[in-house]
């Protein structure tokens, strides 16, 4: 079972008109603007990247403006953990288990979720959180990274198992974000 003691979000590269291609973009942006709402509401630690942001654009509205006291870790890296800036600002959370939704399940996903495994995280895989421009990629990049180790998840599942109990002023903010 995660722990919100021990767990962090990354948000990988949903951006510009890239995150505009992906398939079903729109549950895609919901339930990624529900992960930041509901990291938030449990105190994770969130950490957010872009891929060169100057070519590719900016971090969608849905989410950037749920990140207002956060900066985005710019990369060329399709991993983020091959971004010192990135390996340093995860360790500095202290947190062992991680979170990751974005784009592209099948390049930046895949090879960010394998090199935290390989780090030694406990990763799991929001799959209704992730995309790409085709979703035989994305089938094929969760069935690989499951099969390296990465637990799946969704958005729903994950916050309640967080919250862990049906009570206080966190479960009933939680609902609030899954309606």
């Amino acid at each position: 079972m995660l722990d919100a003691n021990n767990t962090a979000l990354v948000i990988i590269d949903v951006q510009g008109k890239l995150a505009q291609i992906m398939a079903d973009k729109d549950a895609l942006f919901s339930n990624v603007e529900t992960m930041v709402k509901g990291a938030a509401i449990l105190d994770l630690p969130t950490l957010w990247v872009e891929q060169l942001p100057d070519k590719l654009g900016g971090t969608i509205a849905e989410i950037s403006d749920n990140l207002p006291n956060k900066e985005p870790i710019v990369k060329n890296t399709f991993s983020a953990y091959q971004t010192a800036e990135f390996v340093s600002a995860l360790e500095a959370t202290g947190c062992k288990n991680v979170l990751v939704v974005g784009i592209e399940a099948h390049i930046c996903v895949y090879q960010t979720v394998m090199n935290l495994l390989d780090a030694g995280y406990g990763v799991e895989v929001i799959t209704d959180a992730v995309s790409s421009r085709n979703v035989q990629n994305k089938t094929i990049a969760l069935n690989k990274m499951q099969q390296a180790g990465a637990q799946l998840s969704c958005t729903e599942m994950v916050l309640f198992e967080l919250q862990a109990v049906a009570q206080g002023e966190r479960f009933k903010q939680i609902l609030k974000i899954i309606k």
